[in-house]
């Protein structure tokens, strides 16, 4: 699935990276411990969380995230934005809350890798 039809389907709006939506994402998963986004997302996967720290930024980057979802409507800050946009990581927020987020997703064909992220 495209980062464009991720962005539809959550009625998301983009903060960064609307260079990229042709970018298809190959599976997803939310988590607010990035511990446990190390230990389980695969690269070129959507992020959902709703945290909004830099840590979330630099995990994507290790991990090689392909998008990253900030739920609940959250406002990141200026520098957030910017870091995702130098480390090229497409960043969209969403109204939706992670559960809802989540399910809307998997109706539409994005799972998980394993089932435990």
């Amino acid at each position: 699935m495209k980062i464009s039809e991720i962005k539809e389907i959550l009625k998301g709006s983009m903060l960064c990276g609307e260079d990229q939506m042709d970018t298809v994402i190959v599976a997803g998963g939310a988590a607010d411990l990035m511990d446990d986004v190390l230990a389980s997302a695969a690269k070129g996967c959507a992020l959902l969380t709703g945290v909004t720290t830099d840590h979330v930024i630099r995990t994507a980057k290790i991990v090689g995230v392909g998008t990253i979802v900030i739920v609940r409507g959250k406002n990141p800050s200026k520098a957030f934005v910017e870091m995702a946009e130098s480390f090229e990581i497409p960043l969209m927020v969403t109204e939706y809350s992670l559960f809802v987020a989540c399910g809307r997703l998997y109706m539409n064909g994005i799972r998980g890798l394993d089932g435990s992220w």
